[in-house]
């Protein structure tokens, strides 16, 4: 039997002369997980990992430039990952859509300050098909997401005025902001075969065509996003523009209606950053299609911090990442850390919540984030259930950034490998490639107990 490290050489030397990426993508190689059918029942047992996937090594540039020819000319030697910010069902058994973030980015501190860093600014976030077979993650499909006229919308940040300074591998040279881009975090598929996906950037709900032109992103009043290369709505709640940096929108659930449910990552910075810092409150938001607007906001108490992940005492950690719908008015919520990450069952309510309430406003005092007991004050906060705990799942992978139902009892999370990329000047060696974290994109099938969909 041929190497591993064999059989990955084979598939770079096969990208280099043109082979198309999904036929590679379905050789399989790189698969290291135990691959175990997921058994009938769940029996007496707690939750278990039933089998893992694992998403081939192929280099990034061949990948991008299959779908939009010339748009990366170095790829610094990444590979494609960054593809677990969310997971869908894709309708056939095992297959699922996925979506990449904005990219390979990293911070690296410049004279007391960090500084983003986008070491491959031409690459275009992308909705990717895959197959879950065996050990293995196959690439069946990938689709660039485009702008109006078909250009890349770019993972690049869209304004000066309220996203970092994007910046080279190294942090020496500043690059150019992007109106049209979007750091791609959530999706959803309508029945139509258009794609719904939520944005950090905005935060937006960004309407994509089954080909992948964005036809309508959503925006909160007030943002003035001007020069983009498709139309801009601005219908979401302005109290939105007070997300914290890079904590927009991240998880993204459709109702069997056809709503969306969109969560904030992370509590708003209202009145101030000090404020979302300390806060357990988040927010989610409900968004109909057919009136295209949000008809209802709901309130979100995460769980303290230690709970999540214990030993942790640092409550900016806690984020939500995934949503899942269980039925017409039914969501699982991923409460999570970068290392940890549980499980919420929760009843959305009828009527608007707290949508055009006084905690809409930025001069609310004490601001909604700032409540210690949410629901004392008279804020909805929804009742939750914990359907599991994943630290206690072993073989769960850390950043787990999407989850999908495949059943009544089963769930196959998807982790968010971040292109192999770490933090620091050490990211990249002295010819500029990557040195990589050894972290793979794998799907892994987790059993509950009980059904979480009747």
């Amino acid at each position: 039997m041929a190497s591993q490290a064999h059989k990955q050489r084979t598939v770079r030397r096969s990208l280099a002369v043109g082979v198309p990426v999904a036929l590679l993508a379905a050789i399989g190689v790189g698969g290291t997980a135990a691959g175990m059918p997921v058994p009938e029942g769940g029996g007496a047992r707690g939750a278990y990992a039933a089998g893992t996937a694992t998403l081939a090594d192929s280099p990034l540039g061949a990948f991008s430039n299959a779908l939009l020819p010339g748009s990366v000319a170095d790829d610094r030697g990444i590979d494609l990952g960054g593809i677990g910010s969310d997971i869908c069902p894709a309708g056939r058994k095992g297959e699922f859509w996925t979506v990449t973030d904005r990219g390979p980015n990293g911070q690296i501190k410049v004279a007391g300050s960090k500084r983003r860093t986008f070491p491959v600014p031409g690459f275009d976030p992308a909705i990717v098909k895959v197959r879950v077979s065996g050990g293995h993650v196959q690439v069946l499909k990938a689709i660039a997401i485009t702008t109006r006229s078909g250009r890349p919308v770019t993972g690049l940040p869209n304004q000066a005025s309220r996203d970092e300074a994007p910046y080279t591998y190294d942090a020496k040279t500043p690059l150019s902001y992007d109106p049209n881009g979007l750091d791609t975090e959530g999706i959803a598929q309508a029945a139509d075969g258009s794609f719904w996906l939520a944005d950090e950037y905005g935060p937006s709900l960004v309407h994509v065509s089954a080909r992948g032109k964005v036809l309508t992103r959503y925006v909160p009043k007030g943002l003035d996003l001007k020069g983009a290369d498709y139309p801009v709505v601005e219908s979401l709640p302005a109290i939105l523009l007070k997300r914290k940096t890079n904590r927009g929108f991240e998880g993204l659930a459709q109702l069997p209606g056809g709503d969306l449910v969109l969560a904030v990552q992370s509590p708003l910075s209202v009145p101030d950053t000090a404020a979302g810092e300390k806060s357990r409150n988040a927010r989610l938001l409900r968004f109909s299609p057919k009136k295209r607007a949000v008809t209802a906001e709901y309130a979100y108490r995460f769980d303290a911090v230690d709970v999540v992940e214990p030993g942790e005492d640092d409550t900016s950690e806690l984020k939500i990442s995934a949503l899942v719908a269980v039925g017409r008015d039914r969501l699982l919520v991923q409460e999570r850390t970068d290392k940890a990450s549980r499980l919420h069952r929760v009843t959305l309510p009828r009527g608007p919540g707290m949508l055009g309430s006084a905690w809409d406003e930025t001069a609310t005092s004490p601001s909604y984030e700032q409540l210690e007991d949410p629901a004392a004050a008279g804020a909805p906060v929804l009742r939750k259930a914990l359907v599991v705990d994943f630290n206690k799942v072993a073989g769960v992978p850390g950043k787990v950034e999407g989850i999908a139902l495949t059943g009544r009892d089963t769930l196959a999370l998807i982790n968010d490998n971040d292109f192999g990329m770490t933090d620091g000047p050490g990211a990249f060696d002295t010819h500029g490639r990557l040195v990589d974290s050894g972290i793979d994109t794998t799907v892994t099938y987790v059993r509950l107990p009980r059904p979480v969909r009747g």
